[in-house]
């Protein structure tokens, strides 16, 4: 039996080359799956009920300080995807979270209406980003915030949010199955 040597080299240099052009992720990108992020949402409390709640400043450029229960209602965990939106006047985050994360969230909004939800971040660093008014029942599992960052921030904050999704199986993977494309 006779090989051709030069049709081998043919496939294995096309095999190369297809993985140079495509194939491979860049520097960026690699470093950009393996960002995480987190997100935590504590419950305004009206009254100061000693060492269970504390009051934390939301707003650097004008901080509002917003007395919270020491123990988050909802984390990242339930988190099943998140998006930087364009809104009037600027850009929102919104993050959708799973069943359970529907649930916690629709009892929270419709128990404690009116009060207002301090939104904790850790990123590149930790903060607080938000303090949204709980108006209104949420029944879809969706809360739309608008945070104290700037554009290329809350997209960091998202991509780690999502990374994190996946890596919780929250999420399918990118490229392993297609995902739906309806946006918020």
């Amino acid at each position: 039996m006779k090989f051709a040597p030069s049709r081998i080299n043919l496939y294995l240099a096309m095999l190369l080359l297809a993985a140079a052009a495509g194939g491979c992720a860049s520097e960026e990108e690699r470093r950009q799956k393996k960002e995480a992020s987190s997100l935590r949402l504590y419950l305004e409390q009206e009254f100061d009920r000693g060492d269970q709640t504390t009051v934390v400043p939301v707003y650097r450029a004008d901080p509002s300080l917003v007395r919270i229960d020491k123990n988050y209602f909802l984390d990242e965990g339930h988190l099943t995807r998140a998006e930087v939106v364009d809104v009037v006047g600027g850009f929102a985050i919104a993050v959708q979270f799973d069943f359970h994360g529907t649930l916690v969230l629709e009892n929270v909004s419709n128990s404690y209406r009116g009060r207002r939800v301090a939104i904790y971040c850790l990123f590149t660093d930790g903060r607080w980003l938000a303090a949204p008014r709980l108006g209104q029942r949420i029944t879809d599992g969706k809360l739309v915030f608008t945070p104290d960052a700037t554009r290329e921030e809350a997209e960091r904050l998202v991509r780690g949010l999502n990374n994190v999704a996946v890596q919780l199986g929250n999420q399918p993977k990118p490229g392993k199955q297609k995902q739906a494309e309806d946006s918020f």
